[in-house]
């Protein structure tokens, strides 16, 4: 810590404190390494890239800090401070990294940290959760300085290329679901609408911090932005949808989070309906991109244990995080035959 002791000092002398600067790895990230620092001035969070086998389009500190920049104030995300191209001077992390102020709060993602709220509080916050994600999806990138920030047309097509090249990049064994999953998606792929927004891509209960009093819990910020981009928002839909029931698969226990319906969590069904009244549109199919969802986290998860097997990231769970990706495979099977969307 005393490299980015004094850095802090050199750039942001407001924000230095009077002791030694001292960082703790906030458990439950998987891929982007997250730090809280204390010492400062002002508590503060430092994100960085994993220590190896970084993929060329993941991990992205410069897309992930501008996206938060940019809608700071517009929904809730943290005030970011800085951000760092460290590669040549190696004083901090020797990798490109950003701080941002600690938002205070809960992250919720194990189901025993529902205790604190009531059921009613928790109900309440799924739909929040819903409802800020059609804002979302409501910004006109254009007015807050992103519309260069993607190219929403084609946008599906380049996820299918963009997830295979990951997927080949981290192929460590044999996956046959998974590379039946890939095929079936990759032949349904649906029409870009012409509907089109600001991407979060992993929009899910434990990426955001909750903050409020027990029966009034609500959303503080939305964290890890690592994966924005323009594009279909129906993809953060489906990846939603996915997290919400993630419970019910085969070892899906350690991906979960909180969301278990007796807590009072309201069922997806009604997220997907206070998302439409927030957006003023009804919510088509969500069944390619229920899949899709499954499949997209299927690859990430094998990437992190390509990662853990070649000793590469830190942490605890990466020792089983590989066995989610067949169930998820299986899942996102049945969701592209069944074609449903709840």
């Amino acid at each position: 810590m005393q490299g980015l002791d004094r850095w802090l000092t050199r750039r942001h002398p407001a924000l230095a404190g009077d002791g030694p600067l001292r960082a703790a790895l906030i458990d439950g990230g998987r891929s982007n390494l997250t730090y809280r620092v204390d010492g400062a001035a002002v508590p503060l969070v430092l994100r960085r890239p994993p220590l190896g086998h970084v993929l060329s389009t993941a991990h992205d500190m410069r897309r992930e800090h501008r996206v938060v920049s940019a809608l700071h104030g517009i929904v809730p995300v943290p005030p970011t401070v800085d951000l760092v191209d460290d590669t040549e001077a190696n004083e901090v992390t020797g990798t490109d990294f950003f701080l941002m102020e600690h938002v205070a709060g809960q992250v919720l993602s194990r189901p025993e940290q529902n205790g604190r709220w009531t059921p009613a509080g928790l109900r309440r916050l799924g739909l929040e959760l819903a409802e800020v994600l059609a804002e979302l999806h409501a910004v006109d990138p254009e007015t807050v300085g992103l519309g260069d920030f993607g190219r929403p047309r084609g946008y599906l097509d380049r996820q299918m290329r963009t997830w295979r090249r990951q997927y080949d990049a981290s192929r460590s064994r044999e996956l046959p679901a998974l590379d039946a999953l890939q095929e079936r998606l990759a032949r349904s792929v649906p029409e870009s609408g012409a509907r089109s927004g600001i991407v979060h891509g992993d929009y899910r209960l434990d990426n955001l911090i909750v903050a409020g009093d027990p029966d009034a819990p609500r959303v503080a910020a939305v964290l890890d932005w690592e994966m924005a981009t323009l594009g279909d928002p129906l993809v953060d839909l489906g990846m939603l949808g996915m997290y919400w029931h993630i419970r019910d698969l085969p070892g899906g226990e350690a991906a979960s989070g909180a969301v278990v319906p007796e807590a009072g969590y309201p069922a997806f069904a009604e997220l997907a309906d206070a998302y439409a009244a927030r957006a003023g549109t009804a919510v088509p199919d969500l069944s390619w991109y229920r899949a899709f969802a499954c499949y997209k986290l299927a690859v990430i998860l094998e990437g992190i244990h390509y990662r853990y097997t070649g000793g590469q990231t830190v942490g605890e769970g990466f020792d089983t995080i590989g066995d989610l990706v067949t169930p998820l495979a299986d899942e996102g099977l049945a969701r592209a035959s069944a074609g449903k969307d709840t």
